[in-house]
């Protein structure tokens, strides 16, 4: 079975090619039930070398991607793990597509290690796959910060995101043929899940750029506090923009020094 809610950000987010070429990254829901022949197809069909797998350690299992690499196709887990105390409390409390948004920050100020490692595995040469469960949530803030970094604007990521709505329905049923123990919990109401996290609200995106922006000074100096260096941003840039208007030169390695310095710099005084 081909990989659900699949698709490369820059045929739909810039089809003009100014800010990210097609065939640098991709994103996509965890294979259901696993890797198979069609997967790896799908993956050599698009270009795909490298598959980043975001989900936490319980979540996966190593036959998920077996196939793709038997197929010589590397796989980087860098787990950002979905729940911890603070995540369960938001998750409590969360009501509305603002909420997921902050719910979205709060997972990746969670997890530097890990989007530091993904955004290392996404500068690679060749196609990038990045995915988590549903391609949705994880998937989605590291996407929009990869497209950030771009430049792509904000109205652009924010619609690449809320595409996943056109494979909500697959999502879930591949998720509940996978976890068949949580969705008895749901149904038997142990386990409420959030309506905002049940869909891919557009305004869960806007609000998760905002609170980037707001808080850290946007993707490049938020990736900076992570642990991410301004060679890997530069060569992530590189690698995404050749043969597009955004493709800057030595320019690009300048823009990005200078977020970096400044975000540790900042993050210096905070902690100082």
């Amino acid at each position: 079975m081909s990989l659900v809610n699949f698709r490369d950000p820059a045929v739909l987010a810039d089809p003009a090619g100014r800010w990210i070429r097609p065939g640098a990254l991709f994103r996509s829901a965890q294979p259901f039930p696993a890797a198979d022949a069609d997967v790896v197809a799908q993956l050599r069909e698009h270009g795909v070398t490298t598959v980043v797998d975001l989900r936490g350690e319980a979540e996966s299992s190593p036959e998920d991607w077996a196939a793709a690499e038997a197929a010589g196709i590397a796989v980087v887990a860098a787990r950002i793990e979905p729940t911890n105390d603070e995540l369960a409390q938001a998750m409590r409390t969360m009501t509305t597509a603002a909420d997921l948004g902050a719910f979205y920050l709060l997972m990746a100020e969670s997890a530097p290690q890990a989007l530091a490692a993904a955004v290392e595995a996404t500068a690679r040469p060749g196609g990038v796959l990045v995915h988590c469960a549903a391609g949705k949530d994880r998937t989605g803030l590291l996407t929009a910060l990869l497209l950030e970094l771009l430049g792509v604007p904000a109205e652009e990521i924010v619609a690449d995101y809320a595409r996943t709505n056109e494979a909500i329905q697959q999502i879930w049923a591949g998720l509940a043929d996978r976890n068949r123990a949580a969705l008895n919990e749901v149904e038997a109401g142990r386990l409420v899940v959030p309506a905002p996290l049940l869909e891919a609200p557009a305004g869960a995106m806007s609000a998760f750029l905002d609170l980037v922006r707001t808080k850290h000074g946007g993707a490049a100096a938020f990736l900076a506090v992570c642990g991410v260096t301004a060679e890997t941003l530069d060569a992530f840039h590189a690698k995404a923009t050749a043969g597009t208007e955004a493709a800057a030169g030595a320019a690009t390695t300048a823009r990005t020094a200078t977020a970096v310095r400044t975000a540790v710099s900042n993050a210096a005084e905070v902690t100082a």
